[in-house]
């Protein structure tokens, strides 16, 4: 699904979120129930590619806990409702890239200590948000930081990676890195909610909102 540069955005006043973002977010960009149907039909596009094959699910945290949770239990039911069942384990990892609104140079990888057992194995890597950029001075996009997690996974020769990511963000010089699942493609704006987060706030805002001006200083570090 593609949301268009020009699209407004719903208007605030239609939903119920957190009354402490008030005053903080310009319009929610996607609901919280779009969220739930898309991912839905996610998890019915990777029961079908996946075969009989059992999967190792790597989540990447914060962002990516939500989407993958909910990615999973929809998997989870699907198989429970087939005639093949689906054998799961999940593993987390971490990655520290983002001072306030912009990208950092340097990629902090924490957690997924025991990866071996990725070995020979079908891979899903559960993203949130997969950014688009070339890289120049002291920002570093997310599309890098993808291809370093990847580069990382893959010394542990699994059978497959695949990797499905909620949103995906358009700007005017991509990568060329697409995940192999993506729900949203998104305008190049700053979200938050969904488990997206601002120096750790917004993450219990469960729609995908746009943050304004207002909200960025209020929660700067």
């Amino acid at each position: 699904i593609q949301i268009s540069d020009n699209w407004p955005g719903y208007s605030l006043d239609l939903f119920t979120y957190p009354q402490h973002y008030y005053g903080d977010l310009e319009y929610v960009l996607i609901p919280h129930g779009i969220i739930v149907d898309r991912t839905e039909r996610l998890a019915k596009d990777i029961m079908q590619d996946i075969g009989d094959n059992d999967i190792v699910v790597l989540c990447v945290l914060k962002g990516g806990y939500k989407f993958c949770a909910d990615l999973v239990e929809h998997i989870k039911n699907l198989s429970r409702n087939s005639e093949r069942f689906i054998s799961m384990k999940v593993d987390f990892v971490r990655l520290k890239s983002y001072h306030n609104d912009q990208s950092m140079q340097d990629m902090q990888i924490m957690g997924g200590d025991d990866l071996s057992k990725l070995t020979g194995k079908v891979s899903f890597l559960c993203v949130l948000l997969t950014l688009f950029f070339l890289f120049y001075e002291d920002i570093v996009g997310t599309g890098r930081t993808m291809k370093v997690l990847l580069n990382n996974i893959e010394k542990y020769k699994p059978k497959m990676i695949k990797v499905a990511s909620l949103l995906v963000k358009r700007t005017s010089r991509p990568d060329g890195y697409r995940p192999d699942y993506y729900g949203f493609e998104i305008p190049d704006l700053f979200v938050v909610g969904y488990a997206l987060d601002y120096n750790e706030h917004f993450r219990d805002l469960n729609h995908i909102c746009v943050i304004n001006d207002h909200g960025k200083t209020k929660y700067r570090v």
